[in-house]
Formats: structure tokens, C-alpha cells, sequence
């Protein structure tokens, strides 16, 4: 990888040249057939795993540069690679060649009175830009679906895995080029300068169609403010799980715990729980005894905290805080009602969950919530592509476009129209 100086600081002409790259190798790829992008997608996979002890030294040196640089623990843990961490990336793309090819495929038809015939029919979007920090298996997972779904795509990975992601993006090209597709489909950024991200947020001359961004806070609200082109992508995810009067104890007890504490540092973990008022005198204390239990600490309301003398004060930014640690909000409402007001008042529209026997109360909140993903008795934490069946994902979008959730390899794609006539002509 390059720096701004070793290119003569012409980033925007770099970046340029990526984006015609990506254009030109964007139409052979749309009209590639599923055997053939299932067939890259083999060879990737096979050459992960084949040069395991080459993936492992370039990360070994990502990894001691971080370690120098004084990166968080947390930090380091997602960078590095193993063994087992290449397999799992090899077994990613195997399981992403063998889902269903969505190009091609028919959303509706229908016939007019005219007899005119029209199906929608998907198309992959384009060039899609994926930008995304640390973790290097990003790199092998956005660039397996954008294939898969016949995208181009450039990926401009984080400084700290530079390494990693080059020898991780060799193995891709080569498998492109193994099964007859332009190497040019998959391409990495080649200088580690902010100012080729600037560049990707312009849309390369109108050769991006799309930006994913995959990272912290900061980027996402970078990419957000700035971008030229659509984003896929969501800031925070504000996540919330409501115990109706008609939970089963028992099941809200498991489904609170599990939806804070599997992992608190997802965007599909819960930050906020919200109480039925009408049980707080037999759901609260359980469930909140069972969260502290698992190490969690509770910020709650005054009326809450007398209830349960453990919570700590809860503030009014607290309810907009997406934690990312054992910790959680806890509030007392009036029944779906409240619950709704509040959600809709502090959520980022990521997921939300509610715990309830009665119908009545779970059609409400399905109906006037506006969130990507609700959940019925289920753990947030199964917000999540590969929990929902569709392969590996390149992230969760809460806009209102139509990739919403889970990004697979549906989402990536748009759709045109077939009109087929007769000889119709209109009057």
C-alpha cells in the first residue's frame, strides 16, 4: 500500500482510475452466470485457505504495529487473524456461492387489459464502495456478496489492516481471474491517505452507485453527512426490548438477558428496557435481578429505583446512548402505548423487541413502529443476515431506502422492468 507522498499526492487521480476500472468491469460481471460467479467464489475460498501461513504474516505484521501504536485490546482482538478465523472466512464465501442467484430472477408479473406482459426483474446495482475499519474478514465478506450479487466493488479498508486486507484481496482477484471474471471487480484502495475516502464520497465521477460503510460512530456519521451517492448503512443502533403485562416471566427474564449480555458490543444488542407499568410488581425486579446478576449494570427512572434500590440515575442522554458495554436503561411505561411513545421518540430504528402473550398488544407494536427489524418474543440479537437465513451480510441499513436490515445479496441489487407486447401501440 501507498502513501499520499509515494504516488506524487495525486490521490484524486488514483481514485479516479479505480472508479473506471470498476465501471468497465461492472458490465461483464452483471451478465456473468451463476456457475461463474459461483466458480470465483470457489477459488477464493480454496486460496483463503491455501495461503493461510501467508494471510497469518502479513497479519502478524498488522497486528505487532498495532500493538505498538498502544490500540485497545478489543481493538487488536479484531484484527488479528487465525486459523480458524481463515477457515471461517473460506467457509463465508462457500456458503455465500451457494445461496440462490438473485440476478435474473422475477419479483412480480402481472398482464394489462392491453395484453401487454410485465415482470420487475433484479439487476445488480452497479459499483458499490464498501469503507470499513478494522476487521479484515470485511473484506473477503463485502467482496463475496457484492460478486454474488454481480456488483463491482471497492473496498477501502482501515490503516491498521492494511496488510491483512492485501493479501486477503490477492486471494480474491486471483479467484476472479480463475473463473474468466476481470480482476478489476474487486479492488482495494492502494493508499492508505483520508483523502481517498473524500474522493469515494464525491462517487469517482459518477462511477459509485452506492457507499456501504462498515465502522464506528464517526466514520458512519462521515459518511453520512458527506456522501454524494446512496448510503446503505445505520449511526447507532439504540436498540429496545418491551415486557408487555401478558410476558411470560420466565421467557422475559431469558430474552432481556440474552439481548443485552450475549454481546454487549453489537449494533443488535438492547440499551434500553421498557417495563409494562401494569407489571412491575411481578416482572421488573426478576428481570432486572437477572441482568444485574450477569454483570450488567441498570440506570433507571425514580419510579423504577424505588422498585429496585440497585439502579443507579438514569439521565435524558442516557436514553439516546447506544452502550456497547454491560449496561442498560430501564424504565416503567403504560402498557404498548408507552412503550411505542417512547421508542419512537429515542430509537435509531434498528431493532426493537417485544415480550408478549397478548396479540392485540404485539399487532400494535409491529404496526406503528418504525424500525428495520421488530422482533415478538425473541432476543434482539438476532438482528443479523446470517441469523436470518440470507448468508453473510455487509451490514444493517435503518434508512428508508429499499435495503433495509440486514444488506445480503438481495439487497444489493435494483430491479428493471420487461414489457412485452404484441404490437401495441397506444392511443
Amino acid at each position: 500500500m501507498l502513501k499520499a507522498h509515494e504516488t506524487g499526492g495525486d490521490v484524486a487521480a488514483i481514485m479516479a482510475e479505480l472508479g473506471l476500472k470498476a465501471r468497465a468491469a461492472a458490465r461483464p460481471l452483471a451478465l456473468a452466470s451463476a456457475d461463474q460467479k459461483n466458480r470465483a467464489l470457489a477459488a477464493m475460498a480454496d486460496l483463503l485457505t491455501a495461503r493461510e501461513a501467508e494471510l497469518l504474516q502479513a497479519n502478524a505484521i498488522d497486528v505487532a504495529n498495532g500493538e505498538e501504536a498502544g490500540l485497545a485490546a478489543s481493538f487488536i482482538d479484531r484484527l488479528t487473524l487465525t486459523p480458524e478465523r481463515i477457515r471461517a472466512m473460506a467457509d463465508g464465501l462457500r456458503e455465500i456461492a451457494a445461496l440462490p442467484d438473485p440476478i435474473g430472477s422475477v419479483i412480480a408479473e402481472w398482464s394489462r387489459p392491453n395484453g401487454l406482459r410485465i415482470e420487475r426483474v433484479r439487476t445488480p446495482l452497479g459499483v458499490i464502495g464498501v469503507i470499513f475499519e478494522s476487521r479484515p474478514n470485511v473484506t473477503a465478506d463485502a467482496g463475496a456478496l457484492c460478486i454474488k450479487a454481480g456488483n463491482a466493488v471497492i473496498l477501502r479498508g482501515g490503516s491498521d489492516s492494511i496488510n491483512s486486507s492485501s493479501a486477503i484481496h490477492a486471494c480474491l482477484a486471483d479467484g476472479l481471474e480463475a473463473a474468466g471474471l476481470p480482476r478489476d471487480a474487486i479492488q482495494l484502495v492502494p493508499v492508505t491517505d483520508r483523502a481517498a475516502v473524500g474522493e469515494m464520497l464525491k462517487g469517482l465521477d459518477g462511477n459509485l452507485d452506492v457507499i456501504v460503510p462498515r465502522g464506528g460512530r464517526s466514520l458512519v456519521e462521515r459518511v453520512q453527512t458527506e456522501a454524494r451517492v446512496p448510503v446503505f448503512a445505520h449511526l447507532e443502533g439504540v436498540c429496545h426490548v418491551y415486557v408487555d403485562a401478558s410476558a411470560d416471566l420466565g421467557m422475559a427474564v431469558d430474552i432481556a438477558v440474552n439481548a443485552k449480555m450475549r454481546r454487549t458490543g453489537i449494533c443488535g444488542a438492547a440499551e434500553t428496557l421498557l417495563v409494562d407499568r401494569a407489571a412491575a410488581s411481578t416482572h421488573l425486579v426478576p428481570i432486572l435481578d437477572a441482568l444485574q446478576a450477569a454483570g450488567c449494570e441498570v440506570r433507571a427512572d425514580e419510579e423504577t429505583a424505588a422498585l429496585w434500590p440497585g439502579a443507579k440515575p438514569v439521565t435524558e442522554e442516557d436514553w439516546r446512548t447506544e452502550y456497547l458495554a454491560p449496561v442498560i436503561s430501564a424504565k416503567l411505561v403504560d402498557g404498548v402505548t408507552g412503550a411505542i411513545d417512547h421508542i419512537e421518540r429515542y430509537s435509531s430504528h434498528h431493532t426493537e423487541a417485544i415480550v408478549a402473550e397478548d396479540a392485540d398488544a404485539v399487532e400494535r407494536f409491529f404496526a406503528e413502529i418504525d424500525s428495520a427489524i421488530l422482533l415478538h418474543n425473541a432476543s434482539t440479537q438476532f438482528a443479523d443476515g446470517g441469523e436470518f437465513g440470507m448468508g453473510a451480510e455487509i451490514g444493517i441499513a435503518t434508512g428508508r431506502m429499499h435495503a433495509r436490515g440486514p444488506v445480503g445479496v438481495e439487497q444489493l441489487t435494483s430491479f428493471k422492468y420487461r414489457v412485452r407486447g404484441s404490437g401495441q401501440v397506444r392511443p
